[in-house]
């Protein structure tokens, strides 16, 4: 059986970087890092607002990137155009509100059509595409129906479960992980993953890969990211 794959989001290098207006840290530098001590693809969000990865970084990224770049964008004709030209790995369609924090909920498919979704237009472009939706089965169902092939199940409602609930809410995303995979969709997951609650995630379910990206530039503030990236590489590797 292969192993879960550990994709490093390097969003938060940027935003360090831009708290400042610096050129330093710089993500391209941190994505070669992050290969180096073990992971299996690097993740950025190209937002609409900038507010952390920018332009340059992901055009650098595509031409330095050892592993695959999965691109992150909103569903926008700005944002489907910029990954036209870019051609990365992979890309992963996720909801985008101004205001949040990070990104909030699942994208909904239920009542999209391929059309709306531009789905000729993003497979076209020959990267694999994902979209970040809820542990819902109801989504899942709607995935297949429009030949969706990659999806992203959010886990947030999962990290951020008071204590009392987690078992339940594990449960449930599991179940509907296992009937994903069972339905023949390639399986990604990610959102609020950190060290201590990813081991219980992966014990009884193999995710094709998990997207990892807060916990772990947390981690290297104080380890370095080289030690955080692999620590949590061994992590996974010995679930």
């Amino acid at each position: 059986m292969n192993n879960t794959l550990l994709g490093i989001n390097i969003d938060h290098i940027a935003t360090l970087r831009n708290a400042r207006g610096t050129k330093y840290p710089d993500p391209v530098h941190a994505a070669e890092i992050a290969e180096r001590a073990g992971a299996d693809s690097i993740t950025v969000h190209l937002r609409e607002d900038r507010r952390h990865i920018r332009d340059r970084d992901v055009f650098l990224l595509k031409e330095t990137v050892q592993t695959r770049l999965n691109l992150e964008m909103a569903l926008t004709n700005e944002m489907i155009g910029i990954a036209e030209k870019i051609q990365p790995h992979n890309i992963c369609i996720v909801p985008e509100k101004r205001e949040e924090l990070t990104t909030e909920g699942g994208f909904d498919l239920i009542s999209c059509s391929r059309e709306k979704l531009n789905l000729t237009r993003l497979e076209d472009i020959g990267a694999e595409v994902s979209f970040f939706i809820d542990p819902d089965h109801e989504q899942i169902e709607r995935a297949l129906e429009l030949g969706i092939k990659t999806i992203e199940i959010h886990t947030g409602g999962y990290a951020e479960a008071h204590k009392n609930d987690v078992d339940h809410i594990l449960e449930k995303l599991l179940v509907v992980s296992k009937f994903a995979k069972k339905e023949g969709l390639i399986v990604n997951a990610g959102h609020g993953l950190n060290y201590h609650n990813v081991l219980p995630l992966i014990s009884s379910f193999r995710y094709n890969e998990l997207n990892i990206g807060h916990a772990i530039i947390a981690r290297s503030v104080f380890d370095g990211l080289y030690t955080a990236v692999n620590t949590m590489k061994n992590i996974i590797l010995k679930a």
